[in-house]
């Protein structure tokens, strides 16, 4: 598929804007694992791929295991993730598929167990972030597989 706008350098204001949210998430004391697995399981929902492409090899690049990566699509099926991993991919799903039934309680009641009131706060600014970024690629169809974690990109 070919990209149909370059969103970033058409609106380059709306893209500092997503790049704050999504700097002020990165930096609000979250693991970074944890911020991985919930960016993924996002993208998988919204089916996008540059994301998943991106946040897999980011993953990676943190240590993350291949097996807990291929199985994060059925992460309640398997035993590869935390309680608190296990609360956060469900506060993302309820998030991300708000229009299937708003956030039920249990949900929230899941959440509230493994995070703090603002890391639950911290967590879904990083849901919010994700999730429009998804709707930029894919909606602009960002070119997938183009993505090299920072630690991998060529020195200048």
């Amino acid at each position: 598929m070919n990209e149909r706008i370059a969103y970033g350098k058409v609106a380059p204001d709306g893209l500092k804007a997503m790049l704050g949210l999504e700097g002020y998430a990165r930096k609000s004391g979250l693991e970074s694992s944890l911020l991985e697995l919930v960016k993924t399981r996002a993208s998988q929902i919204n089916g996008c791929a540059f994301c998943i492409d991106m946040h897999t090899k980011d993953a990676r690049a943190h240590g993350e295991t291949e097996q807990r990566l291929y199985g994060l699509n059925a992460w309640r099926e398997t035993p590869f993730y935390t309680d608190r991993e296990r609360a956060a991919l469900a506060w993302t799903e309820a998030v991300t598929l708000v229009a299937d039934g708003h956030v039920p309680d249990e949900a929230y009641e899941q959440a509230r167990q493994h995070f703090e009131e603002k890391e639950l706060v911290d967590l879904t600014f990083a849901i919010v972030a994700i999730n429009g970024w998804n709707r930029l690629a894919v909606a602009f169809r960002a070119p997938v597989g183009t993505y090299e974690p920072p630690s991998k990109k060529p020195q200048a």
